[in-house]
């Protein structure tokens, strides 16, 4: 089972916080965090009457950015809005559609910001390990935050909308882009990763030699509160320290559920269903947390097999 909310500080005296993607996996834990540690939140929702309900009405909630003042005091801007990267093929609509929802969104954030008469101190921004783009089988290279991106769509997607943040810094905001790796948890991708194992059919997929970058989800709410706490700035991967390949992942996963560990699942029909999509699941990186390790943060689930067992 999911892990009890973890006691994190996100920084004294109280602030006010502004909060996109709040209704999401990650969204709904960090709110419920910023107000178990006394801080006010508003939260930016398309659909604002039920995100009161879900937070039985203890933060303020707008459906667009217009409904925000420009006389409203926000301290903590925190962005994780963005459509699920996972599921129709990247068509020119889907593509617009990805885009829409965290390129365009976080220009509207930045707008406002440039009119608002308190300036936000820090604005915490999505991103995705996507931006590293793919590393080729038998690369075993570690990338920190100083390896640049590729000429594909996954990685001009997280580039664009990281730019697109940094245009808060022309207001004197501090832009942290959090980076974000598989993160485990009860909702997401993981679910659906691990069906295949629950029936005993899990295996290696595609060759099982690709790296896999992940990070537990109260590993997720923690850096970001480290972030608030220490005043971060440029990019941070948001990955554990130990990197795993496919197959190794299947495998620990089988031995937490006690499963058999399967035949391996050819990659070929991934592509052939899902396109460039299929590089997600089938290509990989191996991304290390430089920046937050060397800022001294300490990982709740350094390891895989624990951050698993907490989750299942």
């Amino acid at each position: 089972m999911d892990t009890q909310l973890p006691e994190v500080s996100f920084g004294a005296p109280p602030r006010s916080f502004l909060v996109t993607g709040a209704t999401g996996f990650i969204g709904q834990r960090l709110v419920r965090a910023l107000l178990r540690d006394g801080h006010s939140v508003t939260v930016l929702s398309r659909q604002a009457r039920q995100a009161a309900a879900l937070f039985a009405g203890r933060v303020d909630c707008i459906d667009g950015m217009v409904q925000l003042p420009p006389t409203r005091r926000i301290d903590v801007v925190i962005n994780l809005a963005g459509a699920r990267i996972l599921g129709w093929r990247w068509t020119a609509a889907r593509r617009t559609a990805l885009r829409a929802s965290r390129v365009a969104l976080t220009n509207k954030l930045v707008a406002w910001i440039a009119a608002a008469e308190h300036k936000p101190a820090l604005m915490v921004s999505a991103s995705a390990i996507g931006y590293y783009g793919i590393q080729q089988r038998g690369d075993d290279t570690v990338l920190n935050e100083d390896a640049g991106p590729q000429p594909m769509f996954m990685s001009d997607l997280c580039r664009e909308w990281e730019q697109a943040a940094q245009g808060a810094a022309a207001y004197g905001v501090r832009v942290a882009c959090a980076r974000f790796g598989l993160v485990l948890g009860t909702q997401g991708a993981l679910p659906m990763m691990l069906l295949p194992i629950k029936l005993g059919l899990g295996g290696p997929l595609g060759g099982g030699a690709q790296w896999l970058s992940w990070i537990h989800v109260d590993d997720v709410i923690s850096g970001i509160a480290h972030l608030c706490r220490e005043g971060g700035e440029g990019a941070y991967n948001f990955t554990a320290p130990q990197s795993v390949t496919q197959a190794q992942f299947s495998q620990v996963a089988a031995k937490v559920l006690r499963r058999p560990y399967g035949l391996p699942t050819p990659g070929w029909p991934m592509r052939l269903l899902l396109g460039e999509q299929s590089d997600l699941l089938l290509e990989g990186q191996r991304v290390a947390p430089a920046r937050l390790t060397s800022e001294g943060y300490t990982f709740g689930y350094p390891q895989l097999e624990g951050a698993l067992r907490s989750v299942t």
